[in-house]
């Protein structure tokens, strides 16, 4: 593994010896790459390198754009997703492969919450990434849903994987309560655009097992 920092964001690169194996880029809340990493590789995957971004300023790095706090007492956000995608272009990316066994076969990007809206947001500004990985992603961001109807992505990707916890839409807070129907209609769009999706539900609300259902939707991008 190697460590390195930049912009006080610290990123972990766990790395393998196969020439052109595949790259994905995790963006964490709680550091989780190493957990990720090791349980992702199972018989059957090809060998991955993962590289994870921790210790980002979550509100702002993620959000795509300003919107107000989506709970009661809670932050706002504050868009700066698009600095921080620069950032990752233009600083980690290339710093993250420079000791790789040769370039990689394809780049993935990939989040849980806010991360996933932004592995989502990345492919309308950047062409580097080819599979996207949002799993319970917070698709109920205001105006990103007609975001998407209304953009195109700079590269229409191979892939994208969507996940969400059956419990996560059951609320009164009425931003969060569309996050089901906005994800289904979202992934519904990028299928009709001949993109291949997947929509995966599972039990719980947004505070389980996000670890698992980061896992599962990165050995699910591995598989195709």
């Amino acid at each position: 593994m190697d460590i390195f920092t930049t912009v006080d964001k610290s990123i972990s690169v766990f790395s393998t010896t196969f020439p052109g194996a595949p790259v994905i880029y995790l963006n964490t809340y709680s550091d989780e790459g190493q957990q990720v990493f090791e349980t992702a590789q199972v018989v059957g995957r090809p060998p991955f390198t993962l590289v994870a971004i921790s210790d980002l300023d979550w509100n702002q790095d993620m959000a795509p754009w300003d919107s107000p706090a989506a709970f009661k007492n809670g932050e706002p956000f504050t868009g700066g997703a698009d600095d921080y995608l620069r950032l990752l272009v233009e600083e980690i990316i290339p710093r993250a492969e420079k000791e790789l066994a040769g370039p990689p076969a394809w780049r993935g990007i990939a989040g849980y919450s806010l991360a996933g809206l932004f592995a989502l947001y990345s492919i309308y500004r950047t062409d580097l990434f080819s599979r996207v990985g949002c799993m319970s992603g917070s698709l109920w961001f205001p105006g990103f849903k007609e975001y998407v109807f209304s953009h195109e992505p700079k590269c229409r990707p191979d892939c994208i994987y969507f996940s969400l916890g059956d419990k996560e839409a059951k609320t009164r807070n009425p931003v969060l309560k569309t996050v089901q129907g906005h994800t289904e209609a979202i992934r519904a769009f990028c299928q009709s655009k001949g993109i291949d999706t997947e929509f995966q539900l599972n039990p719980g609300n947004h505070f389980v097992q996000g670890i698992e259902r980061t896992i599962a939707g990165i050995q699910w991008l591995l598989s195709k």
